[in-house]
């Protein structure tokens, strides 16, 4: 399912248009994207969170030359599905 997929089946569920449905996907995924870049955690009960955390500057090998390379320190977004999500999955 692409972004296209999902505000057709958000808008057919809700009863709502297609423009007011892809509205409220936007807004749901710009709040999201600024908890997290905010340095907040992101927790939706039964569906999962979302949470932000720091990856170390570390060396690492150029598979094609072999020469040791430094990766620089980022930050990453990790998600841990909810139970709900999980088990709905696994059944």
């Amino acid at each position: 399912m692409n972004k296209s997929d999902l505000i057709d089946a958000m808008a057919g569920d809700a009863g709502v248009t297609k423009a007011a449905a892809k509205k409220a996907l936007e807004s749901f995924l710009g709040n999201v994207q600024g908890s997290l870049k905010n340095g907040n955690r992101v927790s939706l009960v039964g569906f999962g969170s979302w949470s932000v955390s720091k990856r170390a500057a570390r060396e690492g090998r150029n598979p094609q030359t072999g020469k040791t390379i430094k990766i620089a320190a980022k930050k990453v977004v990790k998600f841990k599905a909810g139970s709900d999500l999980q088990s709905s999955v696994n059944h």
